[in-house]
């Protein structure tokens, strides 16, 4: 009987293992496919040679949640840094906002909550101007936009 159980017991793992659904373990997750012209977000990054990082924080207080600088211009090959300073923030790109645009982000950032976290862009995008919120605080003015020249 005992060894009855255990062959169950192991038909029962494999079966669920097989059924999983392909996760993969922490620490083993694969990168969303990008194309060439796509940009590459999350990070940390680092720009081409020659290029830079650029910083834009995110803040919440007395005056409101902003992007701080709300506009920034860059280069192809620079890295677009948000940087959490105060409150709890995400950045998207939403496609309706940058309609005939292509190579931005097509997924939000996950929600920064810790200061000091941040999430990168490697900006892979043709020239033009990209629109980006923080969802929750969209309503309150929280957007800005990436000038790629």
């Amino acid at each position: 009987m005992k060894t009855g159980t255990h062959v169950l017991t192991s038909l029962l793992v494999l079966a669920l293992t097989a059924c999983g659904g392909g996760e993969k373990p922490a620490g083993e997750q694969t990168a969303p496919s990008q194309t060439a012209a796509s940009a590459v977000a999350g990070g940390p990054f680092t720009p081409d040679p020659g290029r830079k990082i650029v910083t834009v924080e995110m803040i919440t207080d007395g005056d409101g949640s902003v992007f701080k600088p709300s506009e920034v211009h860059v280069k192809r090959g620079d890295v677009v840094r948000f940087a959490l300073k105060v409150g709890v923030h995400n950045v998207h790109f939403l496609a309706d906002s940058n309609a005939a645009r292509t190579g931005y982000p097509q997924s939000p950032s996950d929600f920064l909550q810790l200061p000091g976290q941040t999430w990168d862009v490697a900006v892979k995008m043709p020239a033009g101007s990209y629109y980006f919120q923080c969802d929750p605080h969209a309503a309150l003015g929280m957007k800005g936009h990436i000038i790629v020249e």
